[in-house]
């Protein structure tokens, strides 16, 4: 039994050496990016969008090394995922630095920031938004259901929500929305999936408030999804579903506050 292990590592080892290389590259190539970033005012949002998607990239591939550790050896390669889901907390944070991480807040605030990433497509943004949704649920899998890292995650999804709506220029939806327009699908595919996405996380951190936390934070954050989804409905001309989200937020911000009150009285008891 022994041998078979060692032979099994032998074989675990040379199995992921082209990985780690891979790896080793596009860490080297971050730290390049990173310090040409203060020297390249002009290209540094655009430096930050490639760093996010070489950390998504960087992510598949510590999650292949941890795939290959679970065929060969039966085990999970825990360093291989922390190192994943610290990679995506970085891929997060260039995205955040680009565009801003700002959740209900009016389009003029960070719409400086879109105009330093003017040429970047639409389809750009529309592929990136799904590139991080994919490498999010990906790690999340393979971690598996009951991860100490489960609720962790809703902060995650709240994030990449964020982010897929900011990546969005409200200016040219208007006419990107036109069916004659080429930049058409990947606009109204965009404006899709950030609608998801907001609802989504509003729920996510409910049901972590409910379930897990008991923290009104967590509620008020939630709460503020569902402010900024309707915001963003009513930028984006999409009235009808702005009103139904507005019914909701009633309810939620009725329960928020009924739910704020048991909590002082409890406090004080």
């Amino acid at each position: 039994m022994e041998k078979l292990n060692e032979k099994a590592k032998i074989n675990y080892f040379q199995k992921i050496e082209y990985y780690k290389s891979i790896i080793n590259s596009i860490i080297k190539d971050e730290q390049d990016k990173l310090k040409s970033i203060n020297d390249n005012h002009e290209q540094k949002a655009f430096l930050r969008l490639e760093l996010a998607e070489s950390m998504l990239n960087l992510v598949s591939y510590y999650l292949i090394i941890n795939g290959i550790s679970q065929s060969v050896l039966n085990l999970k390669n825990e360093d291989a995922l922390n190192a994943a889901r610290k990679t995506i907390y970085k891929s997060i944070i260039y995205l955040e630095d680009a565009v801003s991480n700002y959740l209900d807040a009016p389009y003029s605030e960070y719409e400086n920031r879109l105009l330093m990433i003017e040429t970047f497509t639409s389809l750009q943004r529309y592929r990136l938004v799904q590139k991080m949704g994919l490498s999010l649920q990906l790690l999340m899998n393979a971690y598996g259901e009951n991860s100490k890292w489960k609720w962790s995650f809703v902060e995650v999804e709240g994030r990449i929500a964020v982010i897929a709506k900011n990546l969005v220029n409200l200016h040219a939806v208007a006419a990107n929305s036109d069916m004659r327009s080429p930049n058409y699908e990947p606009t109204v595919l965009h404006l899709r999936l950030v609608k998801k996405l907001l609802m989504q996380a509003a729920f996510r951190h409910r049901e972590m408030y409910e379930v897990s936390t008991n923290r009104i934070d967590d509620f008020k954050r939630s709460v503020s999804f569902l402010s900024a989804l309707k915001r963003f409905l009513l930028q984006t001309g999409d009235q009808n579903y702005a009103a139904d989200v507005k019914k909701k937020l009633d309810i939620w911000n009725h329960k928020l506050t009924t739910d704020l009150e048991k909590q002082k009285k409890k406090s004080k008891q």
